[in-house]
């Protein structure tokens, strides 16, 4: 126990008033020992006690999902993991009655989690894909590179002059993903296929992606969307609030190489 109050006493020092200490039931028949205990410690120590439930799964019945996820770690069947799996389904969330009745002892530990849920700013909607912050060939920022590269290959594709309505359609493209956040996704695809063809892998860009004239001017698909009268919202849409789908297939023999390239250089 005074080892533990050392502990206590150090994270105190060093995380202030953001501590607390969690304490759940763990349903094996000692929980009012396990939770006085505690409660003792966080009153020596000056640390606000705080009710959780250790969840694994949303409801009961996802119980099994956690004993598949824990044979998986361990690397043996379910049938073998033993005293590794938990021993019962409780840890889910639960209904605030229930919470209420397992802490009726600490009506404190209640209160302490819903002040630090308070405090959270985080949301669902927050989880996003982080792509790839590389530095750019021309020093320029995600978005000035993409357009960079946008209107130099719209030079190459259109060497008689880049079409009116095709200008449009690239400006309109980019202030879309301007908007959208996405430069850094389009950089990354480019530098992957930019990569292949270095080295002779044949590839090619296909589905949704054709409909991008950027994609095309940047040499992810090969052939002009204006050709082919598509539509650029297939592809992205704001309405759909999700990243757009680039795909591109590499030759099958080499594929490997591209694979350890994008590990060497994006897996840190």
């Amino acid at each position: 126990a005074n080892d533990d109050l050392t502990v206590l006493s150090r994270l105190k020092d060093r995380f202030g008033k953001a501590l607390r200490l969690a304490v759940s039931p763990d349903y094996h028949g000692n929980d009012r020992f396990r939770i006085e205990q505690a409660a003792a410690m966080a009153e020596v120590s000056g640390i606000p006690l705080m009710a959780t439930n250790d969840v694994l799964y949303h409801t009961s019945e996802r119980r099994r999902l956690q004993d598949v996820l824990t044979a998986i770690r361990l690397n043996v069947p379910v049938a073998e993991v033993g005293l590794e799996l938990v021993a019962n389904a409780e840890r889910h969330l639960k209904p605030p009655m229930e919470m209420a009745r397992l802490f009726r002892r600490h009506p404190q530990a209640l209160a302490e989690t819903l002040r630090f849920a308070s405090e959270l700013s985080f949301s669902l909607s927050d989880l996003q894909y982080n792509y790839p912050d590389e530095p750019t060939e021309s020093g320029l920022g995600p978005q000035a590179e993409l357009e960079r590269l946008a209107r130099e290959g719209a030079a190459i594709r259109y060497p008689s002059g880049v079409p009116a309505d095709v200008t449009k359609r690239i400006r309109e493209e980019l202030a879309l993903i301007e908007r959208l956040n996405y430069a850094r996704y389009f950089l990354t695809v480019y530098d992957i296929v930019k990569f292949a063809r270095s080295q002779g892998i044949l590839c090619q860009g296909r589905g949704s992606a054709a409909n991008s004239v950027v994609c095309y001017c940047i040499g992810i698909t090969e052939v002009g969307p204006e050709r082919i009268d598509s539509l650029f919202e297939r592809f992205i849409s704001e309405e759909r609030n999700e990243p757009p789908d680039i795909d591109v297939d590499f030759e099958h023999e080499k594929r490997e190489e591209v694979i350890q390239y994008i590990y060497e250089k994006y897996s840190a």
